[in-house]
């Protein structure tokens, strides 16, 4: 596109100042806003901006009439406490993976910034014997997950795949890329873990106008974890612009995925349970969540406004509906914390595009160093000058046609990495004292007695859940260490 067509769409948008500083700029720096403008959609930002700002004026008016916040109906929902349902879950959930029909997408595009480190948070060792990092952990149960459907379902050895969409961002992705061949993958194919890379959209003042952050560059952010479904769309490769992680879906003929964030060291990667919990309820889209600790946890909650699903913030229910209890159980109503942890059908995500304009991005103010427009001199504000948009990844649950949730032991599957070191909460040591728990549960499980102070990391190429341990009934474990293989369980008894 030529420049004076580039400026004249630009100045139609009402964002023709970005060129200003064009007579200014050196031949490279043309080049580089040049291509930053042509591949950026402004007409969409200026309707995502307009969106956002009527959407929150409408919920502030005093005169709003909102839609009630209810509890989940209770065919919506269900729990992991009946062994028989989870156990014809679970059957169901891995004869759809024996038939190659699940894929998995992580959302892992953040850095460890609060935990004092600039890499991708996936690359965090959280201090357990072993020194594995979450990706590690996390590659290695699929890797698990495989070879125990193809037992229990009886198909043939190295026939089962789990394809891994691994969802970067700009500031991560050749780091997350090269972290994992230089681990060779963890063992998995690499023709099977596939790189994409979360959007971004600019940053605006407080009219809606596009910041830039150097005469030659647009100030972006990222789009907030539901920029998922853009970056769904989005080429994998400048190369084949009609490859794309849906269009990889839907040739690997994959009806059914699981999608979870990086930083919970307990996440049962392609859950089959949980797969076939939704599979049986016919959902194209599902959350799976824990029960809130108590009343007052800062958490959303999966519930109802009007007739829609959708997450709640824990700032928009009242004391009295917090503390509100199901007289028949005594347990919390409104008791569905959200863990960022989905099931959705293929079919839904490609769907997603077609309701994608009638949802509004989330409107955050911050501190944004940008380019003073008057004297092309850099402004560092001292309070919040302008606004970045993003879209969380459970905004499309008003548009599901069937939702369910599946209600699971927090101890069992959520524990995240948030906090620095030492914090006491949602940090390393809770992190790593909750994995190494539920190893000993697994032992234990399996009929073992671990005595006091024990510590065993049980590796997920030995056991994904606490299946196959069967051979350790009735021995003692008493010395602390890290497992391989289950034959390796023995120096640990001694």
């Amino acid at each position: 596109m030529s420049i004076e067509s580039l400026r004249k769409r630009y100045e139609a948008a009402g964002q023709g100042h970005l060129l200003k500083f064009w007579p200014d700029l050196n031949e490279s720096e043309r080049a580089a806003l040049l291509s930053q403008l042509e591949a950026l959609d402004i007409e969409r930002v200026n309707r995502i901006y307009k969106k956002a700002i009527s959407s929150e004026a409408k919920v502030a008016h005093p005169d709003a009439q909102s839609d009630p916040i209810q509890p989940l109906p209770r065919d919506a929902s269900d729990s992991v406490t009946d062994p028989k349902k989870e156990g014809e879950w679970r059957k169901a959930g891995l004869e759809a993976i024996a038939r190659n029909e699940v894929g998995v997408l992580l959302m892992a595009g953040g850095q460890g910034t609060r935990l004092g480190s600039s890499a991708p948070k996936g690359c965090y060792d959280i201090g357990l014997a072993s020194h594995k990092s979450l990706f590690q952990y996390q590659a290695e149960r699929i890797a698990r997950l495989q070879a125990v459907a193809e037992h229990e379902v009886r198909v043939a050895a190295g026939t089962v795949v789990i394809p891994w969409y691994v969802m970067t961002s700009g500031p991560t992705r050749r780091e997350t890329e090269t972290f994992f061949e230089n681990h060779s993958y963890f063992g998995l194919n690499p023709q099977n873990v596939i790189f994409f890379e979360q959007g971004t959209l600019p940053c605006l003042s407080m009219d809606g106008k596009v910041l830039l952050e150097s005469r030659s560059r647009v100030a972006v952010a990222p789009d907030g974890n539901g920029g998922l479904y853009a970056a769904t769309r989005s080429p994998l490769s400048p190369k084949d612009k009609n490859h794309t992680v849906l269009s990889d879906l839907v040739q690997r003929k994959i009806l059914y995925v699981h999608a979870y964030c990086v930083d919970n060291c307990l996440v049962r990667v392609a859950d089959p349970t949980f797969l076939g919990y939704s599979i049986h309820k016919q959902a194209d889209c599902a959350a799976k969540v824990v029960p809130k600790a108590h009343p007052t946890e800062s958490v959303g909650v999966v519930a109802c406004r009007g007739s829609k699903f959708s997450v709640v913030e824990y700032s928009e229910i009242s004391k009295e509906q917090a503390e509100r209890r199901d007289p028949e159980t005594g347990e919390l109503t409104f008791r569905a914390g959200n863990i960022a942890n989905h099931f959705y059908t293929t079919n839904f995500l490609q769907r997603v595009e077609s309701f994608e304009e009638d949802l509004a991005f989330h409107i955050a103010r911050k501190k944004i160093p940008h380019v003073d427009m008057e004297t092309g001199e850099m402004v560092k504000p001292t309070k919040p000058n302008g606004m970045k948009l993003e879209m969380f990844v459970f905004d499309v649950f008003p548009f599901t046609e069937r939702f369910a949730v599946l209600e699971v032991k927090r101890n069992e599957e959520f524990s995240p990495l948030k906090n620095a070191p030492g914090t006491g909460s949602d940090d390393p040591e809770t992190s790593r004292r909750d994995l190494l728990a539920q190893h000993r549960r697994f032992l234990e499980g399996a009929g073992a007695i671990v005595k006091d102070g024990v510590e065993v990391e049980v590796s997920p190429n030995v056991s994904y859940a606490g299946e196959g341990l069967s051979s350790i009934k009735d021995k003692v474990f008493k010395r602390s260490g890290h497992v391989e293989q289950v034959e390796e369980l023995d120096a640990l008894m001694l």
